[in-house]
């Protein structure tokens, strides 16, 4: 019988741990020099040990099995089925469709598609009834998996009015929906946009979840997982975490209502710390939070090109995407393992901590009327605000770094001559029955002072 070489050492306990490093301090005080705060009011220690393993979570996260998606815009019917027939050939596994009006020949978009081999995911700038009924017919012929991705809340918070509709209220066309449609996943949540605007991880993950308890109030009947859309950042261990406890905490709130399917998360890199100077510094950005993505357990996957922000669509930036996720996939082994983060000390600290002040402060979303009456009284507005300056104050005085903007950057660098996108703030006066929610990348007012100085 082989022999357990561990019998050889005698446990060390974190008392005797935390002693031996106060030691190697020689005076420092060890909560000022190595513990450290972070946004959300978690102190993150040196080192973690079984001690902290105080609660396991149950939580599937099946990272062998996500997709890679490509996002495809469709302004020419024929160049999108082109694009979307060259991605899968190329890697992708799913594609989500941006479909700006009602008018697409919706059959002839689909009809060439493998759509037994590929998920298909809309987005839509507009609600219709007998538009997604037509989707639903296709996905019963082909037995096609397509999400629909509607999200009314989610257009009132980011354009300030609900998507214009026949019925009398947005809700209204989703219950006709959920009624009529039995192939179709068709309500979403958009949580990256809490994310981009500078909420933090409990407040992103409270408000998602309180934006679909919205939808389990008002929704006679949903059969269908939802679909959360998030966005991650580049703290690498968090962002695992964050995903972890949001369908953690998505699944407890679930249950209340008897809806037994798990959330499904498609996940994209935030747009947030992205630059338009030294921009090939994103690729490493989006590679980290990528890698976050599948640790943490997300479904799908639609990675950003390294040049989003100022160039339109472009071929190579979008194979470089795909291929970064393509070798995460086949050559990092990061398809052999499911549950990864299992019994890490760290992640499951994170992950328990996270899931309970994000319980904590959706209970208190809850107890003062509901995400939609706290987003309609500029509550949740002035919140994610908030968090959004004190990040901004870090940024503007260079403690937290963006590599090749606020910290060591390339003077020579030029970029007023390679802008095909505006890729600022754009102000657009109208009337609206609230204030959105506006996205902001932490670097705007720095490049824009750089770009009047070229």
């Amino acid at each position: 019988m082989a022999k357990n070489l561990f019998d050889d050492f005698s446990p060390v306990s974190a008392k005797l741990w935390k002693q031996k490093i106060q030691f190697e301090l020689k005076g420092a005080d060890y909560n000022d020099t190595l513990i450290w705060n972070s946004p959300e009011d978690i102190k993150v220690k040196p080192f973690y040990d079984k001690e902290d393993f105080t609660k396991k979570q149950s939580v599937s996260t099946k990272a062998s099995q996500f997709k890679i998606c490509q996002n495809i815009f469709v302004f020419d019917i024929e160049k999108s089925i082109e694009k979307g027939l060259d991605s899968i050939n190329r890697g992708a596994e799913s594609l989500r469709f941006t479909i700006q009006d009602d008018t697409v020949d919706i059959a002839k978009l689909l009809g060439k598609l493998p759509l037994d081999k590929v998920a298909i995911y809309f987005h839509f700038s507009f609600i219709s009834i007998d538009f997604v009924k037509k989707i639903d017919a296709i996905a019963k012929e082909k037995k096609a998996t397509i999400y629909c991705n509607l999200d009314p809340i989610g257009q009132l918070a980011k354009d300030g009015n609900w998507f214009v509709t026949n019925d009398k209220t947005n809700f209204d066309t989703l219950n006709t929906l959920s009624k009529e449609t039995s192939s179709l996943s068709i309500i979403s949540i958009n949580s990256g946009l809490y994310q981009n605007a500078g909420a933090n991880m409990v407040q992103q993950i409270a408000y998602g979840v309180a934006h679909a308890n919205e939808y389990f109030n008002r929704i006679t009947a949903i059969n269908q997982p939802i679909v959360f859309q998030v966005s991650v950042g580049t703290n690498y261990f968090f962002e695992i975490a964050k995903l972890r406890a949001l369908r953690i905490l998505f699944n407890t709130i679930a249950q209340e209502y008897n809806h037994n399917q798990d959330c499904h998360l498609l996940v994209t890199p935030t747009k947030r710390n992205k630059t338009i100077y030294d921009y090939n510094v994103n690729m490493l950005r989006t590679t980290t939070e990528c890698m976050s993505a599948i640790l943490g357990g997300a479904d799908a996957i639609a990675n950003l090109p390294y040049d989003a922000l100022y160039h339109k669509d472009n071929e190579f930036g979008d194979r470089i995407a795909r291929n970064q996720l393509l070798i995460l996939k086949e050559e990092s082994y990061f398809d052999k393992v499911d549950n990864p983060a299992d019994g890490s000390y760290y992640v499951e600290s994170l992950t328990n901590q996270l899931a309970e002040k994000a319980l904590l402060l959706f209970k208190d979303i809850e107890a003062n009327g509901g995400f939609l009456k706290q987003l309609n009284e500029g509550v949740i507005k002035r919140k994610i605000q908030e968090s959004a300056d004190t990040e901004q104050a870090l940024f503007d005085s260079g403690k937290e770094p963006l590599l090749g903007t606020n910290k060591y950057p390339n003077k020579q660098d030029k970029m007023k001559q390679d802008l095909e996108l505006f890729p600022f703030v754009k102000i657009k006066p109208r009337k609206t029955l609230i204030t959105p929610i506006i996205e902001k990348r932490l670097a705007e007012k720095l490049e824009q002072e750089r770009l009047l100085e070229e």
